[in-house]
């Protein structure tokens, strides 16, 4: 257990926190709630950012870290884009179900692929993109545009923006995996395999 993994660790344990802050902000108009849940959201993205440091600055990457650390960035994104995605009255401009579609389309199909190699070749590389980053950023600063209720008319173009680098990098993480199912030993058919 690295200290990279325990920042990650903490940082997946404040979602539950993230989450009942904008739920109990949305029901009492309270705003003590909605800067709780900003901070809390600012407090995971910092940490994103942290972990990945420590874990390169001090050689601490590992098989688990590589699992937590992007499993952190898409249970935050995807609990903020569908919370505020919801009928939340007046209390926050709402994100369109599109975004969400493409969200969680996203990050289903990569959690499939991911079953997918790891029991067809036993392993799964992961070459990070900087497209796939990009869009993180984009999700990450859509979702605190929104709790922080600056100006909505550049809302429109942020979620366009974080939509458009989800959707294609989700497309390249595809390819990836295809390629990778594809020059396995193990997905050699069992005729010629044996023969």
């Amino acid at each position: 257990m690295t200290t990279a993994n325990k920042v990650t660790i903490a940082r997946i344990l404040l979602i539950p926190f993230f989450v009942a802050q904008v739920l109990y902000y949305v029901r009492s108009g309270n705003e003590v709630y909605r800067l709780l849940a900003v901070l809390c959201f600012g407090i995971c993205a910092v940490t994103d950012a942290l972990d990945g440091y420590i874990a390169r600055r001090y050689k601490q990457k590992s098989e688990l870290g590589t699992l937590l650390d992007p499993l952190a960035d898409k249970l935050l994104l995807v609990s903020g884009v569908v919370l505020l995605s919801l009928d939340n009255g007046q209390m926050f401009e709402r994100l369109p179900l599109w975004l969400v579609t493409t969200v969680v389309a996203r990050d289903a199909m990569l959690a499939l692929g991911w079953v997918v190699i790891h029991h067809a070749c036993g392993k799964v590389v992961v070459r990070p993109r900087v497209l796939g980053k990009l869009a993180t950023v984009l999700q990450m600063l859509t979702v605190l545009w929104v709790l922080l209720k600056w100006d909505a008319r550049f809302l429109d173009g942020l979620t366009l923006g974080a939509a458009i680098t989800t959707g294609v990098s989700g497309l390249l993480y595809i390819w990836d995996g295809i390629r990778q199912l594809s020059t396995s030993p193990k997905s050699t058919p069992i005729g010629l395999a044996h023969g």
